[in-house]
């Protein structure tokens, strides 16, 4: 006796097996040797800049590597690169004995510090106030971001400084040079208040996102410290040998790169390898997760950056799973 309109949702799913897609993100040109990751903001969002040896350190989105602008000034190769908390300064240090100090909302120069030697590494304090560089002089500075006044000169190192981080405790500062062990310092006295000795030398020093533990990366092993008393809580062989780690903000796992050309990822209380990828065309000369711990991020010597799913499978960024029902489902009437 008349129509009636029945409304049914049929949804196409396709066989697929999960693998791991990486994101490329083009720009840079000669290796890309360091990436950090601001933190989390409010709305979730997050930024990461690379340094790469063509002395034009980048930043991009933090889910999808989007590039957002090119810090434009240095005149050699940029070796370090970090971001404040919430993404609103960045800092790199250079093979133009310089260090920069950078807006990173509109891209401009807002000091140079000026060294006598190549700078390797840059890090900010936990509150973004003062800066920290590594120089190949072997000293480890310490400035005021707002004034650019030199805070504290830490020197002690008998070769080139390659890694400095800041500590948990705001009044400490881990360093490392060509050297098989890594210098804790106490800035009030300009000290070294402990030094701890490992079998290769270090080549990547990550204070995680809660501060309680650092992961260290060192021929062919990775350990992780903890980072108030400095006690090894575990260490781990490595397949190759590493020239970085990172580990998850869960702490669940961490992923490594290095000379092999691969990314692995490890669970951290079995010990056992989860995943390898080789999607790289030259060493890998960093790694760092993302604060959400959803994506890692691999800069190459290959001169690209690249990001990397941590759950293969899950819908996240530009990421889409074509078995996801509800993401492909068409409604019919009839």
């Amino acid at each position: 006796q008349g129509s009636t309109n029945v409304v049914r949702t049929v949804s196409f799913v396709t066989c697929w097996m999960a693998r791991q897609a990486p994101l490329s993100c083009p720009g840079h040109t000669r290796p890309v040797v360091y990436l950090h990751y601001s933190a989390l903001t409010p709305e979730g969002a997050s930024c990461f800049i690379s340094a790469c040896k063509d002395g034009k350190p980048m930043l991009r989105k933090g889910d999808t590597g989007d590039w957002i602008g090119t810090f434009e000034g240095h005149k050699g190769a940029v070796w370090g690169a970090c971001l404040n908390k919430n993404a609103t300064m960045a800092a790199t240090g250079a093979a133009d004995f310089t260090a920069k100090l950078w807006d990173a909302l509109s891209g401009s120069e807002k000091n140079t510090f000026n060294h006598k030697h190549i700078v390797k590494a840059v890090d900010f304090s936990q509150d973004g106030l003062k800066l920290l560089t590594g120089c190949n002089d072997r000293v480890v500075r310490v400035f005021d971001v707002s004034s650019s006044q030199i805070l504290h000169t830490l020197e002690g190192h008998s070769s080139a400084i390659k890694c400095a981080v800041w500590s948990r405790d705001e009044n400490q500062i881990i360093s490392c040079a060509e050297e098989n062990s890594i210098k804790v310092w106490d800035i009030r006295s300009s000290s070294v208040v402990k030094t701890l000795d490992f079998d290769a030398a270090i080549t990547s020093v990550e204070l995680s996102q809660d501060a309680s533990t650092l992961t260290l990366a060192h021929g062919k092993t990775v350990s992780c410290l903890d980072a108030e008393s400095y006690h090894t809580l575990e260490t781990f062989p490595m397949p190759a040998v590493i020239y970085s780690a990172s580990l998850h903000p869960t702490k669940s796992c961490f992923v490594v790169g290095g000379e092999d050309f691969k990314i692995y990822k490890f669970d951290y209380q079995e010990k056992q390898e989860l995943e390898s990828y080789k999607g790289h065309f030259g060493p890998v000369h960093c790694v760092r997760y993302s604060p959400d711990g959803e994506v890692y991020v691999s800069g190459s010597e290959d001169g690209t950056v690249r990001l990397w799913l941590n759950t293969v499978g899950k819908n996240y960024g530009l990421w889409k799973n074509p078995n996801d029902t509800a993401a492909n489902s068409t409604t019919l009437t009839t």
